[in-house]
């Protein structure tokens, strides 16, 4: 079954390639959707796949690429939809 989770993530996640990182990551575990920075710091994304990949992609985002310090990951679920890829959007 396919689901879709909108998260974001605070710490210092901007300036160090967690976005390309993250898409790097679900793409992997082929998750389509997308990941954005927001304007006050943090990166929000929404994938969508199967559960079990979302966990992972979850425990991934409290890792992020070498760099990142994340503070909190808040998950929630959205609205299923049906993305062909995972892009990093502005």
């Amino acid at each position: 079954m396919r689901a879709c989770r909108r998260f974001v993530v605070s710490g210092q996640v901007q300036g160090v390639f967690y976005r390309a990182a993250t898409q790097n990551t679900a793409r992997r575990l082929g998750l389509g959707g997308w990941v954005r920075n927001l304007p006050d710091g943090r990166v929000e994304l929404v994938a969508c796949g199967e559960e079990a990949k979302l966990k992972e992609l979850e425990a991934w985002l409290w890792r992020g690429p070498p760099h990142a310090r994340v503070e909190q990951v808040l998950g929630e679920d959205t609205a299923p939809r049906d993305y062909q890829d995972f892009s990093v959007t502005r």
